[in-house]
């Protein structure tokens, strides 16, 4: 039972960031401010006295790297969704990994 529900628990945390990470780049919500243009990146940015790296995580190629580990991450859950018997059974020792 623990295996199972270790496996479904990877499964939504896996669908959660990678549907995080492809959306939240490109959109901008409410009180959430866009990618580019938050609190904690200028914080972090003046901090460190490195302007360049506002510029440099509001590029279109950091958007498309972080959008790219939200597709892993979702590739990840459905994997994990098709192999679910199996994952079970290695996590609770009935089988070895091949």
């Amino acid at each position: 039972m623990l295996a199972r529900l270790t496996v479904i628990f990877l499964i939504f945390l896996s669908l959660e960031i990678g549907l995080i990470l492809i959306i939240f780049p490109w959109i901008s919500v409410g009180i959430i401010s866009d990618w580019s243009n938050n609190y904690l990146l200028a914080l972090v940015s003046d901090r460190l006295k490195m302007p360049f790296l506002k510029d440099l995580v509001s590029s279109g190629w950091v958007r498309g790297a972080v959008t790219g580990l939200g597709i892993l991450n979702v590739l990840i859950a459905l994997w994990e969704i098709v192999n679910f018997r199996r994952s079970v059974e290695f996590l609770e020792g009935k089988k070895h990994a091949r």
